[in-house]
């Protein structure tokens, strides 16, 4: 997000580039949709039939999108141009529907809160639930929100996670397409590796070497393959690998003298080199991980609460990530296993319902000037609970659930 920020205020084309592209994209979106109505309902369907859109997304992909300035929420206080919602033609956003189409966009809540986040409130309706429900919805920013019927008001924040948990700033980090390791199990006797990849239903301990194919490590894999060095005693709380450990597949890289994991051989992958978690790629993460724990503790302790009573990951991430190695990581608050669930892409569930329900949309902007939004940074206590949160599963937290 501040990669494209700072693009549009360095370069002064920057801004009508990245709408374009960020147009580009819906349009190919609206053309597939289009194309998969006609298949599956028999009748010819064409992009000029459409006469609504809802559009929800960040703050700055929003900004982008209608060629707001967003350089206002590249530095403090983060301010957006708009926080309400806006009806707007569909020519004037260049959209390839019906012209006269009524283009509905999402509120935002703040700078990194935006109108992806209420769309996750309007389909989850935290504020209408008889237990503390707290939603993590993790991506670039991982942003939170809590909140139960009997406070009415739900709380939001973002946490500035980065991009390693989508396998961005991870030395073989790869978007999750064919090729990429998707699961890890790491054995804690021998130390050898199983992994899948996707695209590919078998796993390594079941396949020829040459039949992985492995390019890279994607984002659900990074959380298992630390999880599994961890529970393995490769890597300490602490992060760092253990130099006692006696394996071939722990070495330390000529060029970087970091210690790094091989967790796929040269013989497995096709880029003709072994795939590995270095020491920093660990760091990354656990940064990641401590953010969002972090988020989530601070939440809790301003609602009085130690833990929730659910907890909801939101986010086609959390659609794939294994709920019990992110706990093991400590990357949310201990809560019994049964009462963590994946959502999906909630926020565009909540875009579906402000199409097809214009009682929403008025809801959506009552929930968006009624959350109370928290900015953590400024939260007392915020820099000593992120270092304590660095550790696996946590310097000083308990974790009665994770130990049963």
């Amino acid at each position: 997000v501040i990669s494209r920020i700072n693009y549009c205020f360095e370069d002064p084309a920057g801004l009508q580039r990245m709408s374009d592209a960020v147009v580009g994209g819906l349009n190919t979106l609206i053309d597939r949709a289009v194309s998969e109505a006609t298949r599956h309902t028999g009748r010819r369907i064409s992009p000029a039939d459409i006469e609504d859109v809802t559009v929800c997304g960040n703050t700055c992909m929003q900004h982008l999108l209608l060629q707001l300035d967003p350089e206002p929420l590249g530095s403090v206080p983060f301010t957006p141009a708009n926080h309400s919602s806006l009806n707007i033609k569909a020519r004037e956003l260049g959209l390839r529907v019906n012209p006269s189409a009524n283009v509905y966009i999402l509120p935002n809540i703040a700078g990194f809160v935006g109108g992806d986040n209420v769309g996750v409130i309007l389909v989850e309706e935290p504020q209408n639930s008889e237990d503390t429900v707290l939603i993590i919805d993790i991506g670039t920013n991982g942003e939170l929100v809590i909140g139960n019927r009997e406070r009415k008001v739900c709380s939001t924040c973002s946490c500035a996670t980065g991009p390693a948990l989508e396998g961005a700033q991870i030395e073989f980090g790869v978007r999750a397409a064919p090729g990429a390791i998707e699961r890890v199990t790491i054995s804690p006797e021998t130390h050898e590796v199983d992994y899948k990849v996707v695209g590919r239903d078998a796993w390594l301990s079941y396949s020829k070497p040459e039949e992985m194919q492995t390019r890279g490590i994607c984002g659900s894999a990074v959380l298992d393959a630390l999880a599994e060095l961890f529970k393995a005693e490769i890597v300490a709380g602490s992060g760092a690998f253990i130099q006692e450990v006696d394996t071939k597949r722990l070495r330390e890289n000529p060029d970087t003298g970091q210690k790094e994991f091989v967790l796929a051989w040269s013989a497995e992958t096709v880029i003709a080199k072994d795939v590995v978690i270095s020491q920093n790629d660990i760091r990354q993460i656990q940064l990641a991980k401590a953010a969002i724990y972090t988020g989530c503790k601070l939440m809790l302790r301003r609602i009085n609460l130690q833990r929730p009573d659910r907890i909801k990951i939101a986010g086609a991430f959390g659609n794939h990530i294994d709920i019990t190695q992110a706990m093991v990581l400590g990357l949310f608050p201990d809560c019994p296993p049964e009462r963590v669930s994946s959502i999906g892409n909630a926020a565009g569930d909540g875009c579906r319902m402000a199409l097809l329900d214009r009682k929403k949309r008025t809801e959506a902007d009552r929930l968006a000037r009624r959350v109370e939004h928290v900015e953590l940074t400024l939260l007392e206590g915020f820099q000593e609970n992120l270092i304590d949160a660095i550790h696996i599963p946590h310097m000083t937290d308990e974790f009665p659930h994770l130990k049963k």
